[in-house]
């Protein structure tokens, strides 16, 4: 009795910590909107990449593009880099590591082999190549090594060439970028708000590539992660992730034009000019000379990486645009952000944005944090999620078939097993010619029949049930077309599929 006594005491105990802990975080940070974003962002911490089910009815793409998953169950990675050979680095900051993720030499949408190029490294996050050097921005350094892109290894001894770089506080990472024999790098805040000691945080630097002659190219940028240049004028843009506490619908997170020796507001102003409610009466004639952004996302979306597509196939709507990975919010009531975006730049210089890949988050329910963009040499674009450890690959006019299926099981399917021998045969007789009369086999592999190019049709018992297959397709994942089938015909379309694949 004793026993039980004192167990049910330290239950107690623990769920009153928990309690005020609760109690201590709201009124500290404010409204949190996932307790899971909140530990991924602090820990590192997240899930299994999602089974093949989930990512065909929770994520989506424009019509005419497909999702496939490059990799899987990689954990918390974060920015990546495709070598000249189509050898994909990537870093992990939280352990310390480089990976390399082996060529897609079979060309089956998947990486051929994971293994770890460097490790030991103090969190390492961005990546950058220039000719034969890799290099890797350290939380506290900036360090580059040669690297061999016929054989994917390293050829020589890693170097930290600049050092001395701090890492304390809040925005710890460093994003870095090439360009013209220059070395970008970035350096967020330590902090939410506030006047920093060292001038280099929240800057944005330059630097010869051997690391020399550094300079600090853009103040005022409170965190930004994501830095890439527009091909079509060479400009420098930046992410930038605005400040917390200050609710729910402001300020926004932005994206910023750089330009050499331009003051961006922060801490001071805020967004489009709005002098910030704790720093702005301190400096008001600063509201003349910082530079608005050039877009502003939603606030506390997190904007973090991005990438300005040439290499991607893609539609002529597309011929001036950036994709942009919305890491998603924590300090707001309501989830919001947890998507990549597109943005597309008119001839007068002006950006709108879309979803691309979206349904990260639904309901309050994350199954994903996009971090980062790589353009790949099939012409396919890659999306990091340190989340789920997962690197999805998004093509136009190509289909995939390269959903986590190693988590699926056989479904508990009542409706399927409820139907007689006899209901059963009668469906899929009228199913398959459904499937014969919208020419699916053009675009699909049933049974070793069909496009021998097409998505496979294969273990659906494992990733549907009759009821969820014959929901698909009111709302089928892009490039399927979406067929106007009744009630009755979705059913027999889906029995017959279901009858063909084990």
């Amino acid at each position: 009795m004793l026993v039980w006594i004192i167990r049910a005491i330290k239950v107690f105990l623990i769920i009153w910590a928990l309690l005020v802990l609760a109690l201590v975080a709201f009124i500290s940070f404010g409204p949190v909107s996932s307790p899971a974003a909140v530990f991924n962002a602090i820990f590192g911490l997240g899930s299994k990449s999602p089974d093949a089910q989930t990512v065909e009815t929770t994520l989506s793409v424009p019509q005419g593009f497909s999702l496939g998953q490059y990799a899987t169950d990689l954990k918390a990675i974060r920015f990546m880099e495709f070598s000249s050979t189509g050898d994909l680095i990537v870093s992990q900051p939280r352990k310390g590591k480089v990976l390399l993720l082996k060529r897609d030499a079979d060309q089956d949408g998947q990486n051929d082999g994971v293994s770890v190029l460097l490790d030991h490294l103090n969190r390492p996050h961005g990546l950058a190549f220039h000719q034969d050097w890799l290099y890797i921005a350290e939380s506290d350094a900036i360090g580059r090594i040669p690297f061999n892109h016929q054989s994917g290894t390293l050829s020589g001894t890693y170097e930290r060439i600049i050092t001395g770089l701090t890492d304390n506080g809040n925005h710890w990472t460093k994003s870095i970028r090439i360009k013209d024999g220059s070395l970008y790098v970035s350096m967020g805040s330590t902090c939410n708000v506030c006047e920093e000691k060292d001038p280099r945080r929240a800057t944005i630097m330059r630097f010869d590539l051997d690391g020399n002659n550094g300079e600090i190219y853009a103040s005022g940028l409170r965190n930004s992660v994501g830095l890439d240049f527009a091909p079509w004028d060479g400009q420098l843009y930046a992410t930038d992730n605005g400040r917390d506490l200050l609710g729910d619908d402001y300020p926004v997170c932005e994206l910023n034009k750089i330009e050499h020796g331009g003051f961006y507001g922060w801490p001071y102003i805020n967004g489009f000019g709005d002098p910030d409610p704790d720093f702005g009466e301190q400096q008001k004639a600063l509201q003349a000379t910082a530079i608005d952004p050039a877009f502003g996302f939603r606030p506390h979306n997190a904007p973090l990486g991005i990438r300005f597509l040439s290499k991607m196939q893609r539609p002529a709507d597309y011929e001036r645009s950036a994709l942009v990975a919305l890491h998603g919010s924590w300090n707001r009531t309501q989830p919001d952000g947890y998507k990549v975006v597109s943005l597309h730049w008119d001839q007068d210089g002006n950006i709108s944005s879309d979803d691309f890949l979206s349904g990260f988050e639904t309901d309050g329910n994350i199954i994903g944090r996009p971090v980062d963009i790589a353009e790949g040499p099939d012409g396919c674009a890659y999306v990091s999620d340190d989340y789920a450890g997962t690197i999805y690959r998004v093509c136009y006019g190509i289909e995939q078939d390269t959903l986590n299926t190693q988590n699926d099981r056989q479904a508990d399917d009542p409706q399927w097993h409820a139907l007689s021998p006899q209901a059963r045969q009668q469906s899929a007789k009228q199913g398959e010619a459904l499937y014969a009369l919208h020419a699916c086999s053009s675009c699909h592999q049933l049974n070793g029949e069909g496009n021998p190019e097409g998505k496979k049709l294969h273990a659906l018992h494992s990733r549907y049930t009759l009821s969820s297959l014959s929901v698909y397709f009111l709302t089928p994942n892009p490039p399927m077309p979406q067929y106007d089938l009744t009630a009755r015909q979705r059913h027999e379309l889906a029995v017959y599929l279901l009858s063909q694949t084990p």
